[in-house]
């Protein structure tokens, strides 16, 4: 399984390839392995690491485009609903699942909103048909009764609760996991996925690179370059006209909302189509979102949560919990930008499309910017049925549509695996990779490599090694931020951190004996 390895800086790379792909979020990647897979040489290089910017800031839900439904944005919807079942039940069903979206019918809940929503629940369910995804994928919505509700949810206000309006949404079991194995997949198929590998200068036939590692420069030939840098597209090509808006989530303890096993949906005030959203997550905490408030100025590397905003999203959800969540209940805050096309004459972050569009700078590199991470996929298929049309590369048709990501298989598969249960939810059918691996590089045994970091933290060692020794990670940053996500808990990830470093000094001992 060596090709299916990611490795940092540019040892190894060719002079010359069909495609560079410049960024490594979820379209960079994607775009690798839609490449890759038509039969085109690729080299794809991020200057940080896999899932650094947007795509591991996401609410880590597999949308079914009802919002734009409600926008009149019905191509953008149904090409949601679309890619949301390709991923459920195609290529990502063991990174994927079936999530309840309660929204609670209470006193704040007017009539006619009430009726707006049942009618968009429905809207939204025949774009699942429409889309072929299953009633056994995504139920059909359905009313409630406030004991149901309560069920469901017992933290709801009782004494303003009429009942609810149960819908299903898909969840990722983690954005950046998402990342990372569409780049895995890509680098099984042969392609060059290389971080720490900063792109200086690019033009439609050629790349200049620094090694961030080494120092070390190279100048790589191309057939077509891809700039799917997001946020930061303009940097390449100075064409792109953006208008990032932040998004800004908060992590709470399930404690703090005990026995939540769904995704509440509490109505904005003010608005007719906007909710928070309380999210439950399968490492037992609880995200709490979503903002969406204009950023102008420098795109940081790291956006950050502003007090204004985790105090907005606070109040919003306290009108429907018996006991809210209050500030010191934050245990962890995080923000993406969002990388929204600028349109004329729109005023708000909030009313910009998520459609993706495919533009040429003047020097020939292919920039594929805006949509939205259900989408990246459809955004890689765009972009090289692009690049084939305009006669730059000649390649075969996309093939990503019906291509499983690496470690899929469907739930009834996955549920009858021995392998241990966090690697399964993680890996899927690799999970025993994972740990095969693991166990021949440092030689510990299986249980000391899968005890976890602390009764709380369920990070283990197995994890972590095969992320520096297959994922491209390369120190304690890429491990606890991008590979297992406690960094988004900073108590988490101080537990975590002993584990991180032992990992990585046991891949160093094992490289030194082996060299």
């Amino acid at each position: 399984m060596t090709g299916t390895r990611i490795t940092p800086g540019l040892a190894g790379v060719p002079d010359e390839v069909d495609v560079v792909v410049v960024g490594l979020g979820v379209t960079g990647a994607g775009v690798a392995l839609d490449a890759v897979t038509r039969g085109l040489s690729v080299l794809a290089v991020d200057a940080h690491d896999l899932a650094f910017g947007t795509s591991r800031w996401s609410s880590k839900l597999v949308h079914g485009g009802l919002r734009y439904l409600a926008q009149g944005q019905l191509s953008i919807a149904r090409e949601s609903a679309i890619e949301r079942g390709i991923l459920m039940d195609v290529t990502a069903p063991h990174l994927t699942r079936p999530l309840p979206m309660l929204t609670p019918v209470n006193d704040a809940m007017s009539r006619t909103r009430t009726a707006m929503t049942w009618a968009g629940l429905h809207a939204g369910d025949v774009l699942r048909r429409t889309a072929h995804t299953t009633a056994r994928t995504l139920p059909h919505p359905r009313r409630l009764n406030a004991t149901e509700t309560l069920s469901l949810a017992p933290s709801l206000r009782a004494d303003t609760l009429r009942g609810g309006l149960l819908a299903w949404d898909g969840q990722l079991e983690d954005d950046a996991r998402l990342v990372v194995t569409v780049a895995r997949t890509a680098a099984s198929y042969g392609a060059h996925v290389r971080t720490r590998a900063r792109v200086r200068s690019a033009t439609g036939s050629s790349v200049d690179l620094r090694d961030e590692l080494t120092g070390e420069t190279r100048v790589v030939r191309a057939g077509a370059v891809v700039n799917a840098t997001g946020v930061w597209a303009g940097d390449l090509d100075e064409q792109v006209r953006l208008r990032p808006s932040r998004g800004t989530h908060l992590v709470l303890r399930g404690s703090t909302l005990p026995h939540t096993r769904v995704a509440v949906m509490v109505p904005i005030p003010g608005t007719t189509a906007r909710f928070a959203m309380v999210l439950p997550q399968p490492d037992g905490t609880i995200y709490v979102g979503l903002t969406d408030e204009p950023v102008t100025g420098p795109v940081p590397d790291v956006p950050t949560p502003s007090e204004a905003e985790i105090g907005f999203l606070l109040d919003v959800v306290a009108s429907a919990f018996s006991s809210p969540p209050a500030r010191s209940d934050v245990v962890g805050a995080y923000a993406g930008l969002r990388p929204l096309l600028e349109v004329a004459g729109t005023d708000t972050t909030a009313d910009l499309s998520r459609r993706h569009a495919i533009l040429t700078s003047p020097t020939g590199v292919t920039t594929v910017v805006g949509g939205k991470l259900t989408t990246y996929r459809r955004m890689a298929e765009d972009t090289l049925d692009a690049i084939v049309a305009a006669g730059r590369l000649p390649a075969g048709p996309c093939r990503t549509a019906s291509l499983p990501l690496l470690g899929a298989a469907a739930p009834v598969a996955l549920r009858r695996s021995t392998a241990p249960a966090r690697l399964v939810r993680r890996f899927g059918t690799d999970a025993d990779l994972v740990l095969g691996t693991a166990s021949e590089v440092t030689g510990l045994p299986a249980d000391e490599l899968l005890e976890p970091a602390s009764d709380d933290v369920a990070v283990t060692l197995a994890e972590l090694v095969f992320a520096v020794t297959d994922e491209g990670a390369h120190d304690v940053d890429d491990l606890l931020d991008r590979r297992v996500r406690v960094g988004l808990v900073p108590a988490d990830r101080t537990v975590a951190e002993p584990l991180a470093t032992r990992a990585l000094e046991l891949v160093a001992t094992s490289r030194q004996t082996t060299a």
